[in-house]
């Protein structure tokens, strides 16, 4: 497994416009996102096209989100197109291994972006965020803030991603380390930010003290932000995010949001659609190792001027 850290990633960033300048490909390139109705997966979706389209590829962008059989639908037709790569951020850690299977059996090189398969050997490349070093990198910060003591809650996303995962073991792995630390409840949210709206309101209700919340990411937080507010509860309450979306960086300036972590996807969804121009004319893969992780950045309100584009931040 391949870790990219900051300087790398920065590097990956400059170097795209003199790859670009130089190819000469032809062909689809079929991009599969879970919504688009998220920020996060919208960038996703839009740097991956526009690096194909600079590479000199048609490039479509189509969204599954979350359903498996809508996923193999567009599979099917990334096949029947002809597509000369798909770049695909899977609907399900299980679920997904088989249209992958499907579209390398099809002669179709697959790259997965953002979450892995339960399975290797079958897509060329898994390129993701390092979301246990995100985690712990939110945690140690989160928990600089709260302190020893406090009633906590923390927003799980969805559990078919093994991300979510991750991202609360991680956040336990720190936080256990201070019994003072009571988390009162552990919601799922699905990544969604009116479900961690409407979770938080229940949680109010049940618990009339809550000094923080941790997320696994930015859109629950922001949810939970929403309701702790009309609450009148927001006030004293440490709230961190991660993903790095610009909602949640104006919320971190505007003292809503503690901080929030930061995922590079629009570097790792760049670098997925580089990889498969390379593997279309050299029939080989780009980078030996299948599974590659790009290092999170802490966002905070010492650095949100740095925040240079959607899920972007420059030295």
């Amino acid at each position: 497994m391949i870790k990219f850290t900051k300087r790398a990633l920065l590097a990956a960033a400059i170097s795209l416009p003199l790859m670009a300048g130089s190819a000469m490909a032809e062909g689809l390139i079929s991009i599969i996102v879970t919504d688009p109705a998220n920020p996060y997966w919208f960038t996703e979706g839009e740097v991956a096209k526009a690096t194909a389209e600079e590479l000199g590829y048609e490039a479509t962008v189509a969204a599954h989100k979350g359903d498996t059989n809508v996923e193999s639908n567009l599979i099917d037709a990334a096949i029947t197109n002809g597509a000369k790569a798909i770049i695909l951020d899977p609907a399900n850690a299980d679920g997904s291994v088989g249209v992958v299977r499907k579209a390398t059996e099809a002669g179709i090189p697959v790259f997965l972006v953002n979450a892995e398969i339960n399975e290797s050997g079958i897509a060329i490349a898994q390129l993701v965020s390092n979301n246990a070093q995100g985690a712990a990198l939110g945690a140690v910060q989160w928990q600089s803030l709260v302190g020893e003591d406090s009633k906590y809650v923390e927003f799980f996303g969805n559990p078919a991603d093994n991300n979510a995962a991750t991202r609360s073991n991680g956040y336990n792995t720190v936080l256990s380390q201070y019994p003072g630390l009571e988390k009162v409840a552990q919601e799922v949210a699905n990544w969604d930010r009116t479900q961690g709206y409407n979770k938080m309101q229940s949680i109010i209700q049940a618990n009339p003290v809550i000094n923080a919340v941790i997320s696994g990411n930015d859109e629950m937080a922001l949810g939970a932000i929403a309701a702790l507010k009309e609450a009148g509860k927001l006030d004293g309450v440490i709230v961190g995010g991660f993903d790095g979306s610009p909602d949640a960086v104006d919320a971190v300036k505007a003292g809503e949001m503690a901080y929030t972590v930061l995922q590079p996807v629009a570097v790792f969804s760049r670098e997925a659609v580089i990889q498969a121009d390379y593997y279309i004319k050299n029939g080989s893969p780009m980078v030996a190792e299948e599974k590659q992780l790009f290092d999170c950045l802490l966002i905070t309100p010492e650095n949100t001027e740095n925040y240079s584009g959607p899920f972007t931040l420059s030295e």
